[in-house]
């Protein structure tokens, strides 16, 4: 097996998809689920599609503070008691704080969890030099080739609802990310083992990261 890379400083990993990332004086997180009291406040939200434990109001209400914004996919509806909320569809590009975010397709080929409809998204979040890749819940789609300079790429590994840890491997390296780390195992489904998995049979470097609380 292959020893897990370093992960960046900046990047911490709270189960399934949920990451939060500090830098240039900001608190950004991304798909905030089974979060646990008390959290520090989010200066940005990103939410990638309307699922329960990516939508999670429970979780992400305890991350607002007065000027937090909610960037949050189309299929997640208008309706989310947030300070501030932006919709957003595949394509779209912002910049809030210094933080560029890209808005990329995610959706699945093979099954129908999570429909080819332009509501649901994938992330290029951009920080200090470093380009981010969240992709979301989807399958290894044809537009991940067009990715360039991705810094670290976030990929789901567990299968049924999302790619496969092989598919997970031929998708990273089709863009060839500087770092991979695996993510969508170990709650709602998939285990240890397809992160392990994924790790031996990709091409990049893979940093396994620890679940904080």
């Amino acid at each position: 097996m292959k020893s897990t890379s370093p992960a960046p400083g900046y990047l911490t990993w709270y189960g399934h998809d949920c990451f939060k990332i500090v830098a240039g004086g900001n608190v950004v997180v991304i798909d905030p689920f089974q979060l646990s009291s008390p959290q520090e406040p989010a200066d940005i939200i990103l939410i990638t599609h309307e699922h329960f434990d990516h939508c999670s109001p429970k979780d992400f209400s305890q991350l607002l503070k007065q000027t937090t914004v909610v960037y949050a996919a189309e299929a997640c509806g208008t309706d989310l008691s947030v300070p501030k909320l932006v919709t957003v569809r595949p394509g779209e590009r912002y910049e809030e704080r210094g933080i560029v975010i890209e808005t990329v397709p995610a959706y699945n080929i093979d099954k129908t969890f999570h429909p080819h409809d332009g509501t649901r998204v994938g992330l290029v979040i951009t920080v200090e030099g470093q380009r981010i890749y969240h992709a979301g819940d989807t399958d290894f789609i044809p537009e991940m080739k067009e990715l360039r300079d991705i810094s670290v790429a976030l990929v789901p590994v567990s299968g049924t609802y999302v790619m496969t840890a092989e598919q997970a491997a031929d998708a990273v390296d089709s863009f060839m990310p500087k770092l991979a780390v695996p993510m969508h195992y170990q709650s709602i489904i998939g285990s240890q083992a397809d992160a392990e998995r994924f790790m031996e049979l990709a091409k990049v470097p893979v940093s396994i990261l620890p679940q904080r609380n």
